[in-house]
């Protein structure tokens, strides 16, 4: 079967939308806690990754999921906003202010939460947006 999104072919087995899912907090043992965001050693970053064009690139839209096992959603924004900071400042090379996510909204009774973010990526490729969406696990 094919469709056709935007002027783009798509078949079967053709992502439509690429995401990534990663817990809050990240596992702990010889995993980089900000795993969520970018990892030191290796790519497996979740932001790190789409920024990279090493997921999605063939896309202009992708979606993270994040299972929040602890804290709250205020919490992991403040926290990852600091992650993102810390490139930054740290002078990691792409990091820049406009990667820090925007809150949207909460759903309590639901346990979401939806944020998004626009990132510029490597190797020519176009700037890509992504959803965020937080499901509270605790």
């Amino acid at each position: 079967m094919t469709i056709w999104i935007d002027g783009r072919r798509h078949v079967d087995f053709d992502p439509l939308l690429p995401i990534e899912c990663k817990r809050l907090p990240t596992p702990t043992g010889d995993r980089d806690e900000r795993e969520y965001v970018f990892t030191k050693d290796g790519t497996t970053g979740g932001i790190q990754r789409f920024k990279a064009g090493l997921h999605g690139a063939n896309h202009t839209l992708g979606a993270m999921i994040g299972y929040v096992q602890s804290e709250t959603v205020q919490h992991w924004d403040a926290r990852i906003a600091d992650w993102i900071n810390g490139l930054i400042k740290a002078g990691q090379i792409g990091w820049i202010a406009a990667d820090l996510l925007e809150f949207e909204q909460e759903n309590p009774s639901k346990k979401i939460a939806t944020l998004k973010s626009k990132h510029a990526r490597e190797k020519g490729l176009p700037d890509i947006a992504l959803r965020h969406l937080w499901i509270a696990m605790n």
